[in-house]
């Protein structure tokens, strides 16, 4: 069963993805290997001038599968996680998270590397991976890109989740609105009204522009945190029993190690 949906709209110009697995909309391994493919293939379509991306139901994602962060997995889902952020630096089309609800870990990091956050009043943001004894490496990378080190520390740090009013406030959602059904139309109108009416290789251009800084300083740092990850932190004791523990929902037993 396919884990993406894509839907067409104005004669191809515009591709929604909509995550579709199940309860919370997990990130697992085939759900990343069904965006990789997908994204590669709207990179050779020179028609398409935005992606916006969303979940299945009342919710954007949970996150990263869990199962897949255990020690024998972890090399292969973080390569092939962070496979998909070089692949949006790749396609250069414009991208747009519209989010509802529970907007987690790994789901989180999704949105952050579109090029727009739209929210409605549901939504839930956040970082939860120290909680498991992890850290999120492209988080670590993007959130003090948009929204300055300080808050983006708070969030890494703490683990805790913000409500979508404060990341309004903060910088981290573009546009915010009362519920699911004016998001869908708000969001409608911001694309056939600002990125419709423009080239569709010009807004390329225009966005690979934009993110020469942000693209230089992901593709230099990610694949260091990669290494801090698997080489460092999972070797560890606390990172596999915090993944281990919630798996068994019991309250970790840290060692500090």
């Amino acid at each position: 069963m396919e884990t993406i949906i894509i839907q067409e709209h104005f004669d191809n110009q515009w591709q929604q993805i909509i995550l579709k697995d199940n309860k919370g909309n997990i990130i697992d391994l085939k759900m990343m290997a069904e965006l990789s493919h997908t994204l590669e293939e709207f990179k050779y379509s020179p028609k398409i001038k935005v992606i916006t991306i969303e979940g299945d139901g009342k919710h954007f994602s949970f996150g990263a599968s869990v199962e897949e962060h255990q020690k024998k997995y972890a090399a292969d889902m973080l390569k092939n996680f962070h496979k998909l952020f070089y692949k949006f630096l790749d396609t250069a089309i414009p991208t747009i998270a519209k989010v509802s609800g529970y907007c987690l870990g790994g789901g989180m990091e999704l949105a952050l590397i579109c090029n727009y956050i739209f929210a409605d009043k549901t939504a839930q943001f956040g970082q939860p991976e120290i909680n498991l004894g992890v850290f999120a490496p492209p988080a670590s990378i993007i959130l003090p890109e948009k929204i300055g080190l300080s808050r983006a520390e708070e969030l890494l740090l703490t683990g805790e989740s913000i409500d979508a009013e404060q990341a309004y406030k903060i910088g981290l959602v573009n546009r915010l609105f009362e519920n699911k059904e004016q998001l869908n139309e708000a969001s409608s109108q911001f694309i056939q009204k600002h990125l419709l009416s423009k080239s569709a290789s010009s807004l390329r251009y225009a966005v690979k522009a934009s993110r020469v800084k942000f693209s230089h300083v992901l593709r230099n740092f990610l694949p260091s945190l990669e290494n801090l990850y698997l080489i460092d932190l999972m070797e560890g004791h606390d990172a596999n029993e915090g993944i281990h523990s919630f798996l068994e929902k019991r309250k970790p037993i840290w060692k500090n190690q």
